[in-house]
């Protein structure tokens, strides 16, 4: 299996990293997108998105001639699908995305060729939805064409590296459809390379956000218990964790981000009396917005005509990546509680939410304010200096939702802090 040309459908987080690495490793490589701003800005020479190394990556790619940006399909050797799979009214999986590549490119499919999908999915996606579409091409799956299931496992911020380190798990509708993966994966992954079948490549992705998730539901249910029992929960994980088998993660202001705060609902879809914990845990971190406008009430009194400065809305610390962001969901709760909030984002300055005034600077942020938010553990909020913070602001409280702060610095400032989870604030 000798790969030559590979197209690449979906060219956000996961597909435009992909087909520049493939690009930079000798293959020629078709980009597309269906966004046309997407396109141009490519093919301008800009990234749409941040990601350590990766605009430095994609214009080596374009400049080698070895990745160009389209926003149709092309015939190819080998196509990958990393289109987004996000979730539509009632939790459920919005597949058309990857109901539409896997169409788009039906009439390029030819003998021998390989699709792999990568966008996550519910089980059986692969041979129950993408197969059958692919087929109408008049060829047969693991017969005529080789199709495949690979996740991708990478992390924001370090998704360059990851993506050619980490392992790389290959599920095919048959083995040689798997092995046919592998010889594609091959040329950059240094990691080990794992076979198996599509659906349990499918399962092992889910199972792998679902886990996390459920634990930090943990964590967050420990933090209300925390608060209910007078108990400071970081002085309690800290102490629990001291255990050799015993590792219990931050609780904070929810779940976010393209994968955990929406894999575990496609176990719920798929089989609901059967995913009753996994359930119960999504439902604990999607109310975990609410319980930050609870728990800040009980300390603060009622946030109605208060003045909030919440800063970060990114769903994690140091990246650009908004979906599905509790701090954004915290933001929109505030003001629905009659807060006049105003929001500062340092990865999205123009980002903007409808009632909700967005601020350039942290200063700007806070000018005015009487509550000061920390929704988001980016380094840059982590590292404000409480004296001078306290010159720039009229707000004398402020409220961490991420263990961001130091509380002994704060009040040496003159600030009121209350932390999240910490019952002993009472």
């Amino acid at each position: 299996m000798n790969y030559q040309t590979l197209c690449v459908l979906g060219l956000g987080y996961i597909g435009l990293p992909t087909a520049s690495t493939f690009a930079t490793h000798g293959l020629k490589v078709i980009g597309v997108d269906t966004n046309p701003a997407v396109v141009e800005s490519l093919n301008n020479g800009k990234v749409h998105l941040f990601e350590p190394g990766l605009r430095t990556l994609v214009q080596a790619a374009i400049h080698s001639g070895n990745l160009v940006i389209k926003d149709q399909p092309q015939p190819a050797d080998a196509f990958i699908i990393a289109v987004p799979t996000p979730f539509k009214e009632g939790k459920l999986a919005d597949l058309d995305f990857v109901i539409a590549a896997a169409k788009a490119i039906t009439p390029h499919l030819k003998k021998d060729n390989l699709v792999i999908l990568e966008s996550t999915s519910p089980p059986r996606t692969t041979v129950d939805i993408v197969a059958p579409i692919l087929e109408e091409s008049g060829l047969i799956a693991g017969k005529d064409f080789y199709l495949a299931y690979s996740p991708e496992r990478v992390l924001p911020g370090q998704i360059l590296r990851e993506l050619i380190e980490n392992a790389r798990v290959i599920g095919g509708v048959d083995e040689i459809s798997a092995k046919a993966g592998e010889a594609l994966y091959i040329l950059f992954v240094r990691g080990e390379i794992i076979l198996t079948d599509a659906t349990t490549a499918e399962m092992v992705k889910l199972m792998e956000n679902t886990y996390r998730d459920i634990n930090i539901a943990a964590a967050n249910e420990f933090a209300r218990l925390a608060d209910r029992f007078q108990v400071d929960i970081w002085e309690a994980i800290n102490l629990a964790n001291r255990h050799p088998r015993v590792k219990i993660l931050n609780p904070g202001p929810g779940v976010g981000g393209h994968c955990i705060s929406v894999d575990p609902w496609f176990f719920v879809e798929a089989a609901p009396d059967l995913a009753k914990l996994i359930s119960t845990a999504r439902t604990v971190n999607d109310t975990q917005p609410k319980y930050v406008l609870d728990f800040l009430e009980r300390n603060t009194g009622k946030v109605s005509g208060k003045k909030i400065a919440a800063l970060g809305l990114a769903y994690k610390p140091n990246v650009d990546d908004l979906r599905e962001s509790p701090a954004i969901e915290t933001a929109k709760i505030l003001r629905d509680a009659d807060a006049k909030v105003t929001i500062y984002e340092p990865f999205d300055l123009d980002y903007s939410i409808e009632g909700i005034e967005t601020a350039r600077t942290v200063e700007q942020a806070a000018a005015q304010a009487d509550i000061v938010i920390l929704l988001v553990g980016h380094s840059k909020l982590k590292e404000i200096d409480p004296l001078k913070f306290a010159e720039s602001t009229s707000a004398r409280v402020v409220f961490d939702t991420v263990n961001g702060w130091d509380k002994e610095s704060w009040q040496s400032a003159g600030f009121t802090y209350i932390r999240l989870g910490d019952g002993k604030n009472k």
